[in-house]
Formats: C-alpha cells, structure tokens, sequence
C-alpha cells in the first residue's frame, strides 16, 4: 500500500510518469532533460495528487475557492485580500502523515545529511509556449533537514495562491478550480556562477545566435533583477561574436541556512564570470536541449567547479520573428550614401507615391540652392532610395572635391549673407508662399475638378513643401544650431561657475509651435473638466470612439454641449492639425485622425497631468533669472559678447521648431485631393480603396487621371498595390544602415562625420544600447515601443516611450513619458528639444532600439552618457 502511495505522490526525477498533469511545467521539463542524460541535479517530484490530497483531508477546497471568487484582476486590494486569507488556511494545515514520512525518506536519498536542496514550485499550466506563469510561484534555496523540507513544500503551495498568481489566472481565464501545484526538491548546486542562456536572439529573433546571461553566485541575483549580468552573443558553434562584461554589483550567496544577497568582492566585479571555452560549452548544451524541444529554448544554468548544471528549460515566449536581411547595394560605384537632415523625418519605407513625387521635387529645390553658391548641379547632394528608405548621395568625386575645397573661400561670404538672412528667407517669403500655395490649392472644387487639375494642386503643394524645408534647412536650422552650441561652449569655458545653472537653462520655456499646441489642449481639457458629464465620457470612451463620436449624433445627453466640444476641438485640429508624425504624406495625420490626440487629451483629464503652462512659465522664469544674472555679471567688451551670444541662441531657440511644425501646412489638403482621386480610381475598379493610391508610382497616377478625365478605361493596379505593400512590410522591419557602402565611414573632404550622424551603426547584440545624450538624467522604468499614432493608447503616465523619430505631432506624448529612447536623433533634432523642455532623459540616434526593445520590458536611460541598459527578458522563478 505504502510503495503504491509513493507511485502516485513521489516521482524519480527522470521518471517517464511526471507529465505535466503530475509534475507541472517545470517538473515536466526537467524529468525529459534527466531523461536524456543531461547534467541535472537529482532530485524527486512531489507529484499535483499530493498538493490534491492535502486539500482534502485538510477540507480547504470550499474556502479556498471562496475567497478567490472574491478577487477582481483589476482591484489590487481584493487580490491581495484573498492571497492572505488563502495562505492562511493552508499555513493553518497540516501535510498527511504518510505523506510527510515520503517526502522525508527521499530527501534523504539526495545527497548526505542534511543536504542542501533547492525546493521549486511547478504548476500545471506553467512555461507552455502560449503563456508565461514564471516568476509567480515561489522557489526556496538552501533549504536543510526534513523539517524545513516539508514547511518549504507547503509554502510553495501557497505561493499558488499569489495576488499576482491569482490576477493572472483571471486575465487568462483560467479557473481556479483547474489549478494545482507540484513541487520538486533536487540537490542545490553551490554555483561559483550562474545564469540564463537563449538558443535564438531574444532581442533581435535571431536563430543563427545564442545570448547568454552571466552573473556570479546563485543565479537568484539575476532572475530577481538585482544584476546586471554579462552578456555574450555567441555562434551556434559558441564562436564568441560579441561580449560585455557588466559591473556585477550584487550576488546571491549560500549560508547556513538559506540565502542573503552580498556584494561582489572589488576584484571580481568587472571580471567576465565565463571564460570563452565555457561560454562555447553552454552553446553546445543548449543546441542539444533545442534539438529535444523542438523549438528555441531558454534555459536557466549554473557553474560549479568547472562542471555546467541545467536548472530549467522552456520554449521562448514572445520570441520575434526572424528580421529579414536585405542586400544594401549602392547606387553608384563610388557613391557615399547618409541618412541625415530630413531624412530625419522619413524612419520607414518610403511610399511609392512620395518616393516618386517628393524626391525628385526635393532635388530640384536642392539643386537651385546648390547652384545659388556657384557650382553646377551635379555637385549637389542628391536624395535616392536603397531598398525603398531615404538616402543621401553625397559623395563626389576626387576632382569634384578638390574643386569644393578650393571653392570654399569664396563660399564663406555667400553662406554667411544666407546665414544672417534666415528669419527673413523663412518668416517673409517662403512660410508665407507655402501658405499662398495651399490656399490657392484649397479653391478647387474636389467633387467636380478634372483629376488632372486636382493632382496639379497635389503637385504645387510638394514643391511648395520642398521649397519651404529647403530654406529652413539652410537658414533657420544652422543658425539654432551654430548659436546653441557657440554659446555652450563660450558659456562653459568661459563665464560659469560651480554654482551657475546648465547652459541648457538658457534655451527652455519658449512658447514654440508645438508648446502652443499643447497648451491648446490641455485648456480644452481644462473646459471639459468643467462639464461632468462630458467629462466622464471622455474619461471612459477610447480616443478611436470619439473621435468616430465626432460626426453622428451626440453621444451625450446635452447636445449642445458636445457640439461645443466638437467646435473646439474642431478649432485645434485647424490651427496644429498639419503637424506630421512622418513627413512622408502617406501617413495619416492629426487633422485626419484625431484618435491618437483624443489619447493625450483623456490623459489631460486626469489628476496626475501636469499644467504645462506652469511647467513653460518655471522654465521661463529660470532662463529670465539665469540670463540676468549672467548680464550683469559679465560688463565691457565680454559682457557685449556674451550678450550677443545669449540673444543670437534664444532668438532661434523657438524658431527651430516652429519652422519645423509647419513642414506638413500643406498635407492635409493635399490628403483631400489624393482621397478624391483614390476615390475615383476605386469606382473606376483600379484600386479596393482609396487609400491605396498612395501606392501608386506618380506617373501612374497621372497615366490614370488621365483616363478618368476621358473616360477611357484605367489599368487595374489591385494586385500591384497588394505586392508593394507586402514588399513595404519586409523592407520595414529592417533598420536601415546610417552609411552605405557599409563599410566606409562618413567622410567628406577628410572629415568624418559619423559621430553627427543621426544614428549609430554597428552596435553590439546585448542589453546595453548607445546613443545619443540628447537630454540630461537618468531613469528606470517600463519600455513602451510605439511604431506610429494607431500606437499612442498604448502610452502610460510613467513609460518610457520608445520610437523610431519623433516629430511635432508626437509632442503630448511627451507628458506621459519618464524617458525618451529613439532610432534617428540627435543633440538638436525634436526628441531632444522638447524633452529637455520636460526635464525628461533622452538617449536619441540609437539606430536599434525599436528593433532591440520590447514594450514591458524594463530598462534605464541615461541621458547623460547616452547609454540605455536594458533589464532580464522575463522573471523566472
């Protein structure tokens, strides 16, 4: 009777009986790497029928249950009310006697004495590919005697019952009543090193590399988040393709009786805690284990006395699918290729109409610029596509760089009448004929105009556009540019002290295009607060609903009210609606759709929302009062100087961005114009919807215009349209490099110009990413990845917001972030100017973080060094 009672409640560690019914997750894995001769520490499971049987005789189900039907996945206070009336009634049981002698007879086979031993929770429906409970039940280690042996066992039990087990369970649907918990006691490996290793990149979804997680001691230190732990990237063979050695600052150690966390002795800290060869034994390790599961595997490990110990394995969840690779082929033999200046605004693929329309108009404006200094227009830099993203061509010939050099004297004059002209050239002449352009445009009729006649508006605005950006980028851009960083540098060498502020504090709190937008709708959120009842539906209803809600009938009871709403909101949408999340005019924009900015408005509702008028007015008051003090300080000859200096920077500080927020003035009239020929194509049977004329090459488009306008039959691109926007997917999910051929820096006339690229290349695989500091401090905090607007509901006060760019439109997300991390920026590019102006840490210009970073996934910026350091993938128990 005794021996077949053992049968049902102890289980062999290898023993083919321990399924997941029996062993759980975990006990389920670690019986089939024993199984197949892997190096496992022996051990036992105490089986799910034992977990059962104690509930029984002890009558604990009925009130178990009971107090979790209690508990509501949303409401922490009722979770954490039935966790501790659940522990309770378990702690207040006793283990069945014979059951209790089992366990204390097989404990004692493991190991001599009183061996230390590991004690690991393993539920039933843990570490399956589809869901994660890792980290939510308990693992005790060092554990010594029968006695601490069997209070550990029931401990793990009820760690089956966590708030955070529990809330789990209920978001995942999962009923209480189908859950139950094996426990496995093994032998703990007193490891000089420990870690985790990932048979496939889990960063990048790479299955040709393997990431392995190094830290010294128990690999407590690790799974629990309170190491950095090296980090190597390695070959399927274990040949070493990259390594950084962290500050293992922490490491859990073994005492008497449990464990303690202690810091790392002085010498071992920055010293990799694996060698090279051991790194390679633990890649052949883990390609035999994924050989056995089938799939890529993570896999918890531990080093003692130079053997390798395997802890767990289980299949990676939320692996991402493998980047394609893309052949980076140059256009031009010797050409040099750069993505930098507006490209900045152009992160993805470029839609086939704006690669067609809005480059080569871009040119010519570059062309005519070009040719105003003197030289023919084959020297100038030129706008191309590799693999469908923007790219500058700026590499010029041996001959054509000798004669730019000699030219440079004579363009020094030329390039500083250009330079003081820059507020006159943008303010006077080329906003204002952008402006004359769309309101020109704005006349036609879009119902009843010829296509021809509306794509001719189309066309005037791009150029209009181009023309517009041209002549900030050669006048307002570098000014702001030249005169910050003049009057840092004159400012930090020359005329501050200790206790002066930053130079920074020179430059904030001016009422800069997209502050005013902000502010705008803070204050329509500020009037709504004031209506209850449209505050609460604004406060409940998603941005996509009211933005929908805008049109129809009022989704309130006062009428009036919401049309009062809509008028205002209306009014916003008009005055800052054109500001681009992306310059290519394929993308949709707040006047377009104004769900992203319903979010940042819902946001503005809440208590915690900062007043960013009482934000911009201590920034202010802080430059007023840092600018005076500086002034009177400073008399005579310097004290003129500095002057000059402080006025040049602050005069141009604002006008970068307001000149910036108006690249897309002419966008959403041009979206109109292209709908209603997208429209007219999809009666005509060319296209399924109207939107996809923006797949469409302009020639064309102009080919079909020219057959609706006689009434001749239009070629039917459907299929076409399906085909590039499969190939846009591809070509998406790629980084781009930030220099091509790869291999060549940036140079220019000798210069190297990479360390002002807009991104960085080559970097590491690994948890730490360089970039950029573009805005002072130092955060920790909860990645959130937003690809686009149809992502901003995504966004959490606290977050770390993680983008490809940012532009204008992306500003209200600014006041829920604690922290910026882009692919493209710089020191002076939108992410680092306005996050300055929320006091927030920026790293910019990382060229992987969208690709490396997952959204949840827990990192640190410093925007100091420029350095992101991302944290463990997932906890493990």
């Amino acid at each position: 009777m005794v021996n077949s009672q053992a049968g049902s409640f102890i289980l062999d560690l290898e023993s083919p009986a321990a399924t997941l019914d029996l062993a759980g997750g975990k006990g389920a894995s670690l019986a089939r790497l024993a199984a197949a001769g892997l190096p496992v520490p022996p051990g036992f499971h105490i089986t799910t029928h034992t977990y059962r049987r104690f509930v029984r005789e002890n009558h604990l189900n009925e009130a178990i249950l009971a107090a979790a039907a209690k508990a509501c996945a949303d409401d922490p206070a009722t979770l954490d009310r039935a966790s501790a009336r659940i522990q309770s009634i378990i702690a207040g049981a006793a283990i069945p006697p014979d059951i209790a002698r089992l366990i204390g007879e097989r404990y004692a086979g493991v190991g001599t004495g009183d061996a230390a031993v590991a004690v690991r929770s393993s539920a039933t429906a843990e570490d399956l590919p589809e869901m994660s409970f890792a980290g939510q039940m308990e693992t005790y280690l060092n554990v010594r005697g029968p006695g601490p042996v069997l209070d550990a066992v029931k401990r793990c039990w009820a760690s089956l019952w966590t708030a955070r087990a529990i809330a789990y369970r209920l978001r995942q649907g999962i009923p209480p009543e189908q859950i139950s918990l094996a426990v496995i006691v093994q032998q703990l490996v007193p490891a000089q090193a420990a870690g985790i290793l990932f048979t496939a990149n889990p960063l990048t979804g790479a299955r040709d590399e393997m990431m392995i997680n190094a830290a010294w001691g128990l690999g407590e230190a690790i799974v629990g988040g309170h190491v950095t732990p090296d980090t190597w990237i390695v070959s399927r063979t274990g040949a070493v393709r990259s390594l950084q050695i962290a500050d293992k600052q922490m490491m859990t150690v073994r005492l008497p009786d449990g464990t303690r966390e202690e810091p790392v002795p002085a010498g071992k800290r920055k010293q990799a805690a694996l060698s090279p060869s051991q790194a390679a034994g633990l890649a052949q390790l883990g390609g035999r284990i994924e050989l056995l599961y089938g799939c890529p595997v993570d896999i918890e490990w531990a080093l003692c006395e130079q053997r390798i110990f395997i802890l767990q394995a289980r299949p990676i969840t939320a692996l991402p699918p493998p980047r394609p690779t893309l052949e980076w082929t140059v256009p031009r033999l010797h050409g040099r290729y750069a993505r930098s200046s507006v490209i900045e605004l152009l992160p993805e693929p470029l839609s086939p109409l704006f690669r067609t329309l809005a480059l080569p108009l871009w040119n010519d404006a570059m062309g005519i610029l070009i040719r105003s200094f003197g030289f023919s227009e084959e020297t100038s830099y030129r706008l191309v596509t590799i693999n469908d993203y923007a790219y500058y061509d700026f590499g010029l010939s041996a001959r054509r760089s000798l004669r730019v050099a000699l030219a440079i004297p004579r363009l020094i004059p030329r390039a500083a009448r250009l330079l003081s002209s820059a507020y006159t050239r943008w303010g006077d002449e080329a906003r204002p004929r952008y402006a004359s352009v769309v309101a020109q445009s704005a006349t036609l009729d879009r119902r009843t105009a010829p296509a021809a006649q509306l794509l001719e508006g189309v066309s005037n605005i791009v150029k209009a556009a181009a023309d517009h950006y041209l002549t900030v980028q050669s006048g307002i851009l570098p000014v702001a540019y030249m005169s910050e960083a003049i009057f840092t540098t004159a400012y930090n060498h020359l005329a501050r002290r200790k206790s002066d502020p930053p130079a920074l504090t020179f430059l904030l709190g001016f009422d800069s295009a997209p502050i005013r937008a902000e502010k705008s709708l803070y204050d329509l959120a500020m009037w709504a607060r004031t209506q209850p009842a449209l505050a609460r539906y604004l406060a409940s209803a998603a941005g996509v609903q009211i933005a929908a809600d805008s049109l129809p009938a009022a989704p309130i009871a006062q009428a009036e009210l919401w049309r009062e709403f809509v008028r205002r909101f209306s009014e916003h949408l008009n005055r800052f609606g054109h500001a681009i999340y992306d310059l290519d005019f394929a993308k949709t924009l707040p006047a377009d759709d104004p769900a992203p900015l319903l979010q940042a408005l819902k946001y503005f509702l809440t208590a915690e929302a900062r007043s960013p008028h009482e934000r911009q007015s201590a920034a202010a008051a802080a430059r007023d009062e840092a600018t005076q003090s500086l002034l009177t300080r400073w008399k005579g000859v310097r004290g003129r100087f500095f002057r000059w200096l402080v006025q040049a920077a602050q005069r141009y500080a604002p006008l970068r961005e307001d000149a910036l927020a108006d690249v897309g003035l002419g966008w959403p009239l041009l979206r109109c114009l292209m709908d209603q020929v997208g429209q007219r194509l999809v009666i005509a049977g060319s296209l399924a919807a109207s939107a996809d004329v923006y797949w469409l090459e302009w020639s064309e488009v102009l080919q079909t215009a020219g057959a609706l306008d006689s009434a001749r039959a239009t070629a039917d691109y459907r299929k076409v349209v399906a085909e590039r926007r499969a190939r846009w997917e591809c070509q998406r999910n790629v980084t781009p490099p930030v220099a091509l051929p790869l291999e060549s820096a940036m140079r220019f006339l000798g210069i190297d110009f990479s360390r002002w690229a807009p991104a960085r290349t080559g970097q590491a695989s690994g948890l730490t990413i360089h970039g950029v500091g573009a805005s002072p401090g130092r955060v920790t905090g909860t990645a959130r990845v937003i690809q686009g607007p149809d992502g901003f509901h995504q966004m959490r006060p606290g977050d770390i917001l993680v983008s490809k760019i940012t532009t204008p439109a992306w500003t209200p997300l600014f006041a829920l972030a604690a922290g910026i991390v882009t692919d493209v920026g710089g020191p002076l590019s939108h992410s680092s100017i306005v996050a300055r102006e929320y006091h927030i840490p920026a790293v910019l210009g990382t060229g992987v973080a969208t690709a490396r970073i997952l959204s949840g996934q827990p990192l640190s910026v410093d925007g100091d060094r420029g350095v992101v350091t991302l944290a463990t993938l997932a906890p493990r128990d």
